[in-house]
């Protein structure tokens, strides 16, 4: 099977995108313009914008702050998440025994947790990034674990019939099977770890997006505080980007091998 990208896909992939995308920046500025709305409820996109230039924000910084938080707590979950899903596949005894256990963990609420992780961690990057962690892993568990277990078995039985190692079963089989799930897990992920670094810094934080939100609220200063919004969507979209890039590219390479 072999895949092309041309400009019409291209096309057909972003131009709608960007379209809808200033579709929606146009109809916030004439709503904003002609139904004479309030600056300190919202302000025009321009006068968001205008937030940037603003030093006191230190947007650069806290961006960075909330950027890492996010990729940090993120990349773990894929990390912890696949490994024990691969734990799970080879081992139902495992499985029965830590699943049960990981989704009673789940069950209890992240917020709830918040103030422990100040606790034992004190401010800082360490405990949002954690909050980021536990809200994105058990989705990426879940999808993983599920696809090591939709493989055909008759796949299994003809690789099983060659004597074929565990291990082997695994790289040439499973793996490739479970592809479509794992990434479909890490997209959810992605979205959950957005949610969870800034419920982090709302809970406690010296630093971060989620932090600035909370000090210019003070003030009603709400053209910084959409400016923050707009910067951690573009944080959540950059790594949404990311898993769909690499969902192409491995997805793609296993399709051109097969």
């Amino acid at each position: 099977m072999t895949f092309t990208w041309t400009t019409v896909e291209a096309v057909q992939r972003y131009g709608l995108a960007i379209v809808s995308h200033v579709a929606l920046i146009a109809v916030w500025y004439l709503f904003v313009t002609y139904g004479h709305v309030p600056s300190f409820v919202m302000p025009t996109p321009f006068a968001t914008l205008a937030t940037l230039g603003g030093d006191h924000y230190s947007w650069l910084s806290n961006t960075l702050v909330t950027a890492s938080e996010i990729f940090g707590g993120y990349i773990l979950a894929v990390i912890v998440g696949v490994i024990i899903a691969i734990a799970f596949s080879w081992s139902s005894t495992t499985e029965a025994a830590v699943m049960p256990l990981l989704v009673s963990l789940n069950m209890i609420p992240k917020v709830a947790l918040g103030p422990l992780f100040i606790v034992w961690f004190s401010y800082g990057i360490m405990p949002n990034t954690i909050i980021a962690f536990s809200i994105s892993f058990f989705p990426i568990l879940l999808n993983t674990a599920r696809g090591f277990r939709e493989v055909e078995p008759e796949l299994l039985e003809l690789v099983r019939s060659v004597r074929s190692s565990k291990w082997q079963t695994f790289i040439k089989i499973q793996l490739p099977s479970a592809l479509p799930y794992i990434f479909s897990g890490m997209k959810v992920g992605a979205i959950l770890a957005v949610a969870g670094a800034i419920v982090g810094e709302f809970l406690g934080s010296a630093r971060g997006l989620g932090y600035l939100m909370l000090q210019v609220q003070a003030t009603l200063d709400t053209a910084a505080m959409f400016m923050a919004v707009i910067l951690i969507t573009l944080i959540g979209v950059v790594l949404y980007g990311a898993v769909l890039g690499l969902e192409r590219l491995v997805i793609v390479r296993d399709a051109r091998i097969k």
